[in-house]
């Protein structure tokens, strides 16, 4: 017996993304492994005996890979941005905040300021690193700055 994967995502999709994110403990990998399980089951040549034997099959398939997703080299080995900010040391209380709210802006933002300003690297190395046009680069630090004043301004506002 074989069914098609769109009427299993649509029978089974909670129940596997609910089994993947009592594992995973995040939605994303979550829904990463659910996709993951549907793809395995649209490849292989199994033939299953009942509705029943699918099911069961999909939700083995699906805590397996979550429990592959938890152990990767990458998921035991990040840490939270509060937990890296205590590892770094810091001259001062003000350069510590100045990181966090730099740490806080979009990616985008993030990138180019920090190469600008923690790293000293010049606009046109940055542009050749992130294979950007150099106006994008400073545009990019344009807004980061314009973001960052305006972050520092309402923390400003907030200490008075």
């Amino acid at each position: 017996m074989r069914q098609s994967v769109q009427e299993l995502a649509t029978l089974y999709q909670s129940n596997l993304f609910a089994a993947a994110f009592n594992i995973c403990k995040n939605a994303q990998d979550a829904e990463d492994v659910v996709q993951d399980t549907l793809v395995q089951y649209y490849t292989i040549k199994k033939e299953f005996e009942s509705e029943q034997h699918i099911r069961a099959w999909l939700i083995r398939v699906t805590i397996n890979k979550a429990k592959n997703v938890t152990r990767t080299f990458w998921r035991r080995n990040k840490i939270s941005i509060e937990d890296y900010m205590e590892t770094l040391v810091f001259e001062t209380p003000q350069a510590e905040n100045l990181f966090e709210i730099v740490m806080h802006l979009p990616e985008k933002y993030r990138i180019v300021i920090h190469l600008y300003y923690y790293e000293d690297y010049a606009v046109r190395e940055i542009a050749d690193i992130l294979k950007l046009s150099e106006s994008n680069v400073k545009i990019r630090l344009s807004r980061g700055r314009a973001l960052l004043k305006e972050a520092l301004k309402e923390e400003w506002d907030d200490d008075k």
